[in-house]
C-alpha cells in the first residue's frame, strides 16, 4: 500500500533529520495536504530502521474511537502508559488541537527522556497559544502544502508537459486527486474538502457561526488572487451587494481563514526603506484547484494563477516572501532563504512587448545586485539586461 503512495521526500528528510532529537515536531497544512500520509511514510521506514512497533503510537484525535482521548488527563495517562523507560517511543498525533488543553499533556510527556514525540494540527491557532509559551525553542514547525508540480508529475505522467501544468492549475494539487479522473467527482472532493475545512478548522475553532458570510469572504480573496485587498474593500463589496457587516468582522474571518492555512497573507516591503508595510496586502490561496471549483472557473486569469503557483512553490523551497514596492512599481516577490535575497515578476507571457517591457519596468528601481528573475510560460525566454528569463514549467521541475 505504501510504495501507491505519492512520496513526499523533502518532508520525509525533515523528519528524518530531526529524528530523536529533543524537539517537539509539529506538521501543520490545510487539511488533506498529506500530513497523516507524511506519518506513514516515516513510520514504515522507522520499522525497516528497525524500530518494533510496540515502540510506535499513532493516533488520530479525528477518529470516533479515541472521543475518550479529547480529554486532556485522558490522553496524558494513555501516552504515559504507552511509554518505555529503556527504549524510545515514537509518539504521532494526529490533529492534536482537537483536545483543549492538550499542551499541557505534550509539554508533560516531552520531558521524558524516552519520548520522541510528533504532532499535526490543521490550524495555526495550535502554535499560536499556550504551546508556544510552554515550548519556546523546544518544537519545530514543518508546513505541509499540497503537492508540488514536481510532486504532481511523478504520478500523473501525461506525454505533454503543457497538458500536465494545466491539468494541474485546473485541478489542483490535494494528493487524493490525482486518483480521480471524473470531473464532476473531483468537484464533489474538492466542495467536501473546503466544507470540512471551514467546519472544523475554522467555524469549529473560531466559534463562527455565519458560514454564507465566511463563504463569501473566501470566494472574494480566491477571485482576488494577486491584486491588494484589504477587509475595508471586502467590506464595501458585501454591502454593495445587500450584505451588511463590520470591518471588525470581516479582519475576524479572513484571519480565521488564513490559521486554517487556506489562504496567506503576503505582506509588501518597501525595498528602499527596508521595512515592511501594513497596507494593501494580498493573498493566495493553498491551491489553484480548491480557488476554481469555488469560483466555478477553469482556464481563467492564467497570469494570476501562476503567480499563485509561483508563491506556493517559493514557500515550499524554504524562501519568506513579500510583495516588493520599488518606488510605485511592485515587483511580485522578493525572496529569501540564508540571507540571501531574490526578485521575480510572475507573467502568462511576455511575448508582447508592451507586456514586456511593464514586467521589466520595476526592476528599474532596484539599485541592489541581487538575482532577478522573470517567470512566463512561454517557450522562449531570455536574459534581459541582466534579468533572467525562465519557463515556469521548468523551474517548477527543477530538483
Amino acid at each position: 500500500m505504501l510504495e501507491k503512495l505519492i512520496q513526499r521526500p523533502e518532508f520525509l528528510e525533515q523528519l528524518k533529520m530531526w529524528r530523536e532529537k529533543d524537539m517537539i515536531k509539529v506538521v501543520t497544512g490545510v487539511r488533506r495536504s498529506g500530513k497523516s500520509t507524511l506519518f506513514d511514510l516515516y513510520i514504515d521506514y522507522l520499522k525497516k530502521d528497525g524500530v518494533d512497533d510496540n515502540q510506535i503510537i499513532h493516533i488520530n484525535l479525528e477518529e470516533k474511537e479515541n472521543e475518550h482521548l479529547l480529554d486532556v488527563d485522558k490522553l496524558y495517562d494513555f501516552l504515559i502508559s504507552k511509554l518505555s523507560k529503556h527504549k524510545t517511543t515514537f509518539y504521532f498525533i494526529d490533529e492534536v488541537q482537537m483536545c483543549e488543553g492538550y499542551e499541557k499533556a505534550i509539554d508533560s510527556l516531552f520531558v521524558k527522556k524516552t519520548a520522541d514525540i510528533y504532532l499535526t494540527g490543521s490550524n495555526a491557532y495550535m502554535l499560536s497559544g499556550e504551546l508556544a509559551t510552554l515550548l519556546t525553542g523546544r518544537h519545530i514547525e514543518i508546513d505541509m502544502l499540497p503537492l508540488s508540480f514536481a510532486e504532481y508529475s511523478e504520478k500523473i505522467k501525461t506525454s505533454d508537459v503543457r497538458v500536465r501544468f494545466r491539468e494541474f492549475m485546473n485541478n489542483g494539487a490535494f494528493p487524493y486527486t490525482t486518483n480521480i479522473d471524473n470531473s464532476l467527482a473531483h468537484t464533489q472532493y474538492l466542495d467536501g474538502v473546503f466544507s470540512t475545512i471551514l467546519r472544523k478548522d475554522v467555524m469549529k475553532r473560531k466559534g463562527i457561526t455565519d458560514i454564507a458570510l465566511l463563504e463569501n469572504i473566501a470566494k472574494f480573496l480566491c477571485s482576488s488572487v494577486g491584486s491588494p485587498v484589504s477587509a475595508k474593500s471586502i467590506t464595501d463589496y458585501l454591502i454593495s451587494n445587500g450584505r451588511p457587516t463590520a470591518v471588525i468582522t470581516v479582519e475576524n474571518y479572513i484571519k480565521a481563514l488564513c490559521e486554517a492555512y487556506l489562504f496567506y497573507n503576503v505582506q509588501r516591503y518597501n525595498i528602499k526603506g527596508k521595512i515592511l508595510l501594513k497596507t494593501e496586502s494580498k493573498y493566495y490561496v493553498c491551491d489553484t484547484g480548491l480557488r476554481n471549483v469555488l469560483l466555478g472557473v477553469e482556464n481563467e486569469d492564467i497570469g494570476h494563477q501562476l503567480e499563485n503557483i509561483v508563491y506556493l512553490e517559493l514557500l515550499r523551497r524554504g524562501y519568506d516572501v513579500t510583495i516588493g514596492k520599488a518606488g510605485k512599481k511592485e515587483i511580485d516577490f522578493r525572496a529569501v532563504k540564508d540571507k540571501q535575497i531574490e526578485y521575480y515578476q510572475v507573467s502568462a507571457s511576455v511575448l508582447d512587448k508592451n507586456t514586456l517591457a511593464r514586467e521589466l519596468e520595476p526592476y528599474k528601481y532596484v539599485k541592489d545586485n541581487y538575482p532577478k528573475y522573470l517567470i512566463t510560460l512561454d517557450d522562449f525566454t531570455s536574459n534581459y539586461d541582466g534579468i533572467k528569463g525562465l519557463n515556469a514549467i521548468d523551474w517548477l521541475l527543477e530538483s
